[in-house]
């Protein structure tokens, strides 16, 4: 696998430093989470929504320090689906995979349909109006007729050109929209901080810890991106280094920027206030301070925001399509590394084209349904892999080993699996179902053809 990854013939480009790692990171995670679901979180949590980010900070950094163990041992394309197959086998490692091809993608094209709203937002302040039949997807607006939404597929386009021609290109843009967006962030909590009214932080838990637990169920959506960063590895210059200071880094700030924004925009506005304004809560913050001339950054910043989750999302599932076509369980065709742009071509068209019609076609609530529950499933296999590949193979050379190993990892799972226990039973069933479609895919396709079970029926033969 490793071998397979430094060949000539099938390997990436290395070409990314730790800072891109950090920008990456940072702009995987910081888009919807901050712009969007603050204000659903409000909602539902009260001004304890501080808490709820800290306790899905606290489920994500312990994953964290499990990921980075990893991604500096096996630096391959890949993410958890490579970390699977080298520690529990092919038959996990293929439903991961199916997990995350489906949470991946489906968090692009959520969050392409967001991208959209703010960008009609903007548009529409300078005087432009979509035609209704292009702006959303069908039955997205009640009352109104909507056939596809013009402004998240043609995103998805630019994106999925961007991603296709190169990621150093793909990575120098990202950092770019990264600084501006952090910047708009940063602006907000200065122009926020002094329109803070204490006792609108009373009460701190209106609806006790479920709440606050519910919330961060909800809000855990703000930190998926940062496993992007691992699907990486193989085109890091020096992952052993890069990879777990890009990883931890971009988390790290992220958690505090959320934090702080969110006791802001609750300490502005009564929680109670945001029910009607779900949308846009960063936006009604600054309404309620009679800071109206900050709108229009705002909306830059939640358009840059989200353009770069988009970017970082798709790079993360094309990668993860390379290792498993490489390793044989998707067709060749999608990890054929394109001779002039260094890229997984064809894979990063398909993908782009797929989730781009499915975020023009399908309503924003229907797609984000299953991205959370697909994530902390991912995290509690990855901190389970640590733990049994350090039986398995206590020899192995890590470059950066998990602190605490096997209560970090345990605390990982335990915090996963409780935040999986606040979502709907519709979620639940919904990712079962597709897990059952992955298992028939698996025992009907990819078994059969997979790398590894080809080559354990040569063995014998060269043997005899």
């Amino acid at each position: 696998m490793v071998a397979a990854s430094r060949s000539s013939h099938s390997g990436l480009k290395k070409v990314l430093g730790p800072m891109d790692l950090i920008m990456m990171g940072i702009g995987a995670i910081i888009g919807t989470g901050i712009f969007v679901l603050t204000g659903a979180g409000a909602v539902t949590a009260g001004p304890s929504l501080t808490l709820s980010f800290i306790v899905g900070a606290f489920a994500c950094g312990f994953a964290a320090l499990c990921y980075a163990e990893f991604a500096s041992t096996v630096p391959v394309a890949g993410s958890i689906y490579t970390y699977s197959y080298a520690t529990l086998g092919e038959l996990v490692a293929w439903i991961i995979g199916w997990d995350l091809l489906l949470e991946y993608g489906l968090a692009t094209s959520a969050v392409s349909a967001g991208w959209s709203g703010y960008f009609q937002s903007l548009i529409g302040g300078l005087g432009y109006h979509l035609p209704d039949a292009l702006s959303a997807a069908p039955g997205a607006k009640a009352g109104v007729t909507t056939y596809f939404n013009l402004p998240a597929f043609c995103i998805m386009m630019i994106l999925t050109f961007m991603l296709s021609l190169g990621v150093r290109e793909s990575a120098r843009i990202n950092n770019v929209m990264v600084a501006i967006k952090v910047g708009v962030v940063l602006l907000f909590i200065v122009v926020g901080a002094k329109h803070v009214r204490p006792e609108n932080w009373q009460p701190f838990m209106p609806f006790g810890a479920s709440g606050m637990m519910s919330a961060a169920a909800l809000v855990f959506f703000s930190f998926i991106g940062f496993d992007a960063v691992t699907s990486a590895a193989e085109e890091v210059k020096r992952p052993e280094r890069d990879l777990p200071i890009g990883i931890i880094g971009s988390l790290a700030l992220c958690t505090v920027l959320y934090v702080v924004v969110s006791a802001i925009m609750t300490g502005i506005v009564p929680f109670a206030e945001f029910k009607n304004n779900i949308d846009h809560p960063v936006s009604l913050a600054l309404e309620v301070a009679k800071e109206n001339w900050f709108a229009g950054f705002v909306s830059l910043g939640a358009i840059l925001g989200m353009t770069t989750v988009i970017l970082v999302m798709a790079y993360g599932q094309t990668r993860i399509i390379f290792a498993m076509s490489r390793d044989g369980l998707l067709p060749a065709r999608l990890s054929k590394v394109h001779p002039k742009y260094g890229t997984p071509f064809f894979a990063t068209w398909m993908v782009g084209i797929i989730f781009a019609l499915l975020g023009a076609l399908v309503p924003l609530d229907v797609l984000g349904e299953l991205v959370n529950m697909g994530t902390l499933a991912a995290f509690c296999l990855v901190s389970v892999a640590v733990i049994v590949l350090r039986k398995k193979r206590p020899d192995l050379h890590r470059a950066f080993r998990c602190p605490g190993v096997p209560v970090i990892p345990a605390l990982a799972v335990i915090f996963c699996a409780t935040l999986m226990s606040f979502l709907s039973k519709t979620t639940w069933i919904a990712f079962l179902v597709w897990l059952v479609i992955g298992l028939v895919v698996y025992f009907g396709y990819a078994r059969h053809r997979s790398a590894l079970n080809n080559a354990a029926k040569e063995a014998p033969a060269v043997a005899s």
